[in-house]
C-alpha cells in the first residue's frame, strides 16, 4: 500500500507539472527601450538640437563604443497637439545596470564632460529654460521565441 501511494504522489507531480511545461510564452524578454518625451519651447528647438549633437549624442555614441546602449534616435513629432511632445528620445540597450553600475558609468560621462555631479545639475537647470520634460518610460521588447 506504501509503494501504491508514493507512486500515486509521484505520478501525480508529473501529470500536474506537464501542461506547464507545455505552455511556457512564445516570447522571451528582450532589451529594454526609454523614450525621453521632451516639449522644446518656442523660439528653442535650434538651442536645444545644439545640445542634443553636441552633448547627449556624442554621450550616446561613447556608451555604444562601450557596449552599453544598442541603438538610439532622435524623433521630431511632425504633429504633435496641444501638450504633446515635439521631441521624443529613444534609447535601446541590453539590460538595466546594477545600481553599481550606473554610478560606475555616470562617473565615466561625467569625467568625459568635465563635470561632477553638482555641474551637471546646473547644466541641466540651465538647459530648463528649453525642454519640458514630460516622462520618460521605460519598456521592455518582446521578442519571439
Amino acid at each position: 500500500m506504501r509503494k501504491f501511494v508514493i507512486g500515486a504522489a509521484a505520478l501525480a507531480m508529473l501529470v500536474g507539472t506537464g501542461p506547464a511545461l507545455a505552455q511556457q510564452s512564445t516570447m522571451k524578454p528582450g532589451p529594454m527601450w526609454t523614450a525621453a518625451r521632451i516639449l522644446v519651447e518656442d523660439g528653442q528647438m535650434q538651442n536645444y538640437m545644439d545640445y542634443l549633437t553636441k552633448t547627449w549624442m556624442a554621450n550616446q555614441e561613447y556608451s555604444k563604443s562601450q557596449g552599453w546602449l544598442l541603438e538610439y534616435h532622435v524623433l521630431q513629432s511632425t504633429n504633435p497637439r496641444d501638450e504633446e511632445p515635439n521631441i521624443v528620445l529613444i534609447s535601446r540597450f541590453k539590460d538595466m545596470p546594477s545600481a553599481a553600475e550606473a554610478e560606475r558609468r555616470t562617473a565615466i560621462l561625467d569625467k568625459r564632460l568635465g563635470q561632477d555631479a553638482h555641474s551637471a545639475a546646473r547644466a541641466s537647470g540651465a538647459r530648463n529654460s528649453m525642454p519640458k520634460q514630460m516622462g520618460s518610460p521605460l519598456y521592455r521588447e518582446m521578442l519571439k521565441r
